[in-house]
Order: C-alpha cells, then structure tokens, then sequence
C-alpha cells in the first residue's frame, strides 16, 4: 500500500492549494506542518500524522521546537529528512522573534519588557539571567546574558552586570531570569538578588526598573506586584 501524499488528497484536504487560495492564516498548525513533510505513512495522512504529532505535545508549538531528532523520528511517517525539515522551520520562526526583539524597543511596560525577553529565554530548559539596558528614553541600547545556570537556578555577579551599564552610559536596567518549571513566583533568592542590585543602583544612579520572572506564556514582574 503506498503512503497517502498531499496529491492524493481530496482538493479540500490540500494545504497547499489551502495556502494558495485563501492565504497562510487559514491554515491550522497541522496543515503547515504537512505541508514540511509532505506525506504521511501508509495509514494516515500527512495532515492526520502531524495531528498525532501536536496531540502528543498538547498541541504546544514550543513543545515542538523541544523535541530532538530522535523524538520526532519515533513518529512512525517521519524520516530523519522530514524532522529537520519541522526543526529548521521552527528555528527560522524563533530567529524571526529574536531579530523583532533586537529592534531596539522602547519599554513603557512590564508587558514590552516581557516580549524582550520571552523570545530569548522563554523556551530554555535552564535559568539564564539576562539584562536590559535602556536610555534616557526607555529606549533598550543593549541586551547581556549575565549568567547562565542549571534547570533551578543561576548565579549573578552584580558587580559584572554594572560594569557593564557604566560603559553603556544607561540610566536604567531591568533584569529578567527564566523558570524552565513554568511556576512564577519567586523565591527568596530571587527578591535579595533584586534588593541587591537596587541597592547597587540607588549608589551609581542606575535604577533598576523592574526584575521579571519569564515562562513560556507568561511572567510576573516585581515593580507590577509592589515588591521591587
């Protein structure tokens, strides 16, 4: 029995001709997929196989730029030519959020500062603390990976992250670390290190916005939660 390709596929199962006659935005995260692979296996659909595929990752898009070659290669249909085919797409689409956040953004909220960030640390599987430096206008000037830790914690050289705004000229940071378990409270560690680095602040006239706690959908920030 040979495998089911897009071709033979009824003219509405198609997501090419999907893409073609009603734009990229009709279609499903499925449909896109199939379109990478192209065809399913001897039992299912390309569009049926990449169902089975989100189903098995709660249909989370950042689940699936997680799973390794070999994950992908256990889904019976799928070679080791049609998993690079979805983690080169995927990849593509994170380096086109991470050159939007690089785009130099002005920060008015918790909210902006959250974008930042998320696109750099939200799908990591370790904590890495990051540093946003902004102007005089809120404008971000530059962005620092200040430590980069283990799957519950990292450790912060304030005295690095400082040197660091003093030869940018900033008059302003916000600090952000990323909690791979996905909780978003912080822990005692977490508030003395913002403490710290306030007080460090307050004595070079560098204010510390805020400290937020980044997962892949959301964050908690301290400066919103009164506690900065």
């Amino acid at each position: 029995m040979e495998k089911l390709t897009i071709k033979s596929w009824a003219l509405d199962d198609r997501p090419r001709e999907k893409l073609i006659a009603k734009g990229k935005t009709s279609l499903s995260d499925a449909e896109l997929i199939a379109i990478l692979i192209g065809s399913g296996n001897r039992n299912e659909s390309a569009v049926a196989l990449s169902k089975r595929i989100l189903k098995s990752i709660d249909g989370n898009i950042n689940q699936l730029a997680k799973l390794s070659l070999e994950k992908l290669m256990e889904f019976k249909g799928i070679g080791e030519a049609k998993a690079i085919s979805i983690i080169t797409a995927l990849e593509l689409g994170k380096r086109r959020q991470l050159e939007v956040a690089l785009e130099k953004p002005k920060i008015t909220s918790s909210k902006d500062a959250s974008l930042v960030l998320q696109s750099i640390i939200g799908d990591l599987e370790h904590e890495e603390f990051w540093v946003l430096f902004l102007n005089n206008s809120n404008k971000v000037i530059a962005k620092t990976q200040v430590s980069k830790g283990g799957l519950t914690a990292t450790v912060v050289d304030v005295r690095l992250l400082f040197k660091r705004a003093l030869e940018l000229a900033c008059v302003a940071i916000i600090v952000a670390h990323n909690h791979p378990s996905g909780k978003l409270q912080p822990s005692n560690a977490d508030k003395q290190l913002t403490k710290k680095i306030k007080d460090a602040g307050f004595t070079l006239d560098i204010k510390l916005l805020d400290h937020l706690i980044i997962t892949q959908k959301d964050y908690f920030s301290f400066a919103d939660e009164g506690i900065l």
